[in-house]
């Protein structure tokens, strides 16, 4: 059985109860770094040595800022807790460039090796992820240009497939990749009163889902507090087919390709 753990659900802002939206895949398969990425593995259990595979969507601070952090993690702890081989970051062309430069301005000197050596860097758009039962296909996004942003599709060996957004308004091309999808994991990152069409709001969510009635939809990014907290912008009122993450919930993969979701 394979798990989807959502480490986190909420957007750039942390809404009260939610940490930066981040998704792990087999405890070894991590979406994006957002800031808090290293204190979201530590409460879930899991080592940065433990990760091999790194997927960026774009170059937001929500989603980059905790790279750093992370190879610090590996290249100082690694050696004490057992470190494993090269983390592979599959990644636009640039990436080496952009990650690598926010690991020189975070720490200085430190992590020069540790970005050649200890990092595996992938830019091809679609493959196997080694030692794993998934496979990628990355594709393009509506967000904010200048951050590349782009969406993954993961295939699991069973014949369930899931679609990653990233963190993108509504396009053609999530459109497409959902045709032939179990799940498409979706950014809810502003209320409808906010113009912002590099994001989806509760009703671009809702008429998404009456497009795709037969794919699970799962938000993630999302604005609003969580269920446990008193403050934020309340939880919007959504179809109850669509589900709503909220951090710690699961997505599990059966090996017949059926999948189940722990709320």
């Amino acid at each position: 059985m394979s798990e989807v753990l959502f480490l986190g659900t909420g957007n750039a802002f942390s809404p009260p109860g939610r940490m930066h939206a981040l998704a792990l895949i087999d405890r070894e398969i991590l979406i994006d770094s957002p800031p808090t990425a290293l204190p979201q593995l530590r409460i879930a259990g899991v080592s940065p040595s433990d990760l091999n595979h790194l997927l960026f969507t774009h170059w937001h601070a929500d989603h980059t800022f905790g790279f750093p952090f992370l190879l610090l993690d590996r290249d100082k702890m690694g050696a004490i807790n057992g470190k494993k081989g090269p983390l592979s970051v599959h990644c636009r062309p640039g990436g080496y460039d952009v990650l690598s430069e926010l690991c020189r301005i975070g720490f200085p000197g430190s992590l020069d090796n540790e970005i050649k050596k200890g990092v595996a860097w992938d830019h091809a758009e679609s493959g196997h992820l080694s030692g794993t039962n998934w496979r990628f296909e990355r594709f393009p996004v509506s967000h904010t240009p200048e951050t590349d942003p782009h969406g993954y599709k993961l295939s699991h060996e069973s014949g369930f497939c899931m679609v990653h957004c990233g963190d993108s308004g509504p396009c053609q091309k999530i459109e497409e990749m959902t045709q032939d999808s179990d799940v498409v994991i979706i950014e809810m990152g502003v209320p409808d009163f906010v113009n912002s069409p590099h994001h989806h709001n509760p009703t671009d969510v809702i008429e998404f889902w009456r497009r795709h009635p037969e794919v699970q939809i799962l938000v993630t990014h999302n604005f609003s507090k969580s269920p446990n907290s008193n403050h934020g912008f309340e939880i919007p009122e959504l179809p109850e087919e669509i589900i709503q993450l909220k951090d710690g919930d699961r997505l599990f993969v059966k090996e017949n390709g059926s999948f189940s979701v722990n709320i």
